[in-house]
């Protein structure tokens, strides 16, 4: 069964009836989803005050955390990971997943035979937002950064390396996902290296920028947004990673001001 979901994930057109005819019986096999996700520095913490210094400790992913309790002033960008441990967040168990931790500030996705990820648990915003985190591939060849967040009731998933490692593109509009919608583009990914990524929500379309270059801009209006179902673990937000090492940073909420809406 586990050869079925990675043959099901590497997917062509042709594959896609197949993917969704066997949805159901892989989800009841791998009990879950994926996901990841990651924090330090640069926000303000759960009581509006600094972020707090990285840990050298490592800090591996057990039983989630409690969610920090937050408000979104406006305009204010919000922490959503301590960097130093797993509180607000939960590992999803798909099957074949690698190890999740903290170190050194950063929240490490280890490479498993397939999705391994994180998944937030605290409040989010569903609109009129900007979601922003830093993120790098340590090692592997596919996408570091699988990541899913709320487009008003449903959701959307950013992906960042995918499909032999330079695919960019947003899974999923009107059914079709990141590789091959009108968002679909390729980027030259470099391993060690850090991304700046921001992701901005608002009622009448989604963008999304990759070290503040914009990589996707699409209107809202007669679309429907959805996630392939290997990373509904991941809504209402997360980040997974496909037989790769991510590591993250920096994850920040950020509630918009008018003039930015």
């Amino acid at each position: 069964m586990l050869m079925l979901c990675h043959s099901v994930f590497d997917e062509s057109k042709e594959t896609i009836v197949v993917d969704r005819l066997l949805s159901i019986i892989v989800r009841g096999v791998c009990a879950g989803g994926l996901c990841l996700a990651t924090w330090a520095g640069g926000c303000a913490g759960p009581a509006g005050g600094g972020v707090p210094g990285a840990a050298g400790d490592n800090v591996a992913a057990t039983q989630p955390a409690s969610a920090p309790a937050l408000v979104f002033p406006e305009g204010k960008s919000i922490s959503l990971f301590d960097g130093k441990s797993l509180a607000g967040w939960k590992a999803p168990k798909f099957g074949a997943d690698g190890k999740v931790w903290v170190q050194d500030g950063q929240l490490h996705v280890g490479i498993g035979d397939g999705i391994t990820g994180a998944t937030w648990t605290g409040p989010v915003l569903r609109e009129d937002y900007e979601l922003s985190l830093e993120a790098r591939r340590v090692e592997g060849g596919d996408f570091f950064c699988g990541l899913t967040f709320p487009v008003g009731k449903e959701h959307a998933t950013l992906i960042l390396g995918g499909w032999g490692g330079e695919l960019v593109g947003l899974s999923s509009i009107d059914g079709y996902d990141a590789s091959e919608n009108a968002t679909t583009t390729t980027f030259p990914f470099k391993n060690d290296k850090w991304y700046e990524v921001r992701v901005k929500v608002t009622k009448a379309g989604v963008q999304c920028f990759l070290d503040d270059k914009e990589i996707v801009n699409v209107e809202r209006e007669g679309r429907k947004f959805s996630v392939r179902w290997e990373v509904e673990d991941c809504i209402p937000l997360g980040i997974a990673t496909w037989k790769t090492h991510g590591a993250v940073r920096n994850i920040c909420l950020r509630k918009l001001i008018d003039a930015e809406k």
